[in-house]
């Protein structure tokens, strides 16, 4: 799997990436959400008490091809998130202008 673009909002993450035909999407959403979080739980470790018991990611997904546009398009519109809603949202430790 490559992550091609992303992009993190306070309430979802949005994503291009690249997979092989082999592997299906939704265990390309297993893997991704599984080692994420165990990622998330060992860096910021205040997190393994505010969510010891629960899941830090959401069951669901939404997930689309990219047959009818070009990939370009999809990252362009990522790259363009509206950040207005996201202007209180911080990442522990990033810089912010």
């Amino acid at each position: 799997m490559e992550i091609l673009k992303g992009h993190v909002s306070k309430d979802h993450v949005h994503l291009l990436v690249s997979i092989p035909p082999q592997v299906t999407i939704s265990r390309m959403v297993q893997k991704l959400k599984g080692r994420t979080s165990g990622k998330l739980m060992s860096e910021f470790t205040h997190l393994k008490k505010a969510f010891w018991g629960r899941h830090v990611w959401a069951r669901g997904y939404f997930c689309c091809s990219s047959g009818n546009i070009t990939d370009e398009v999809i990252a362009a519109y990522i790259e363009n998130q509206n950040e207005e809603d996201d202007r209180e949202f911080r990442v522990e430790g990033e810089d912010r202008e």
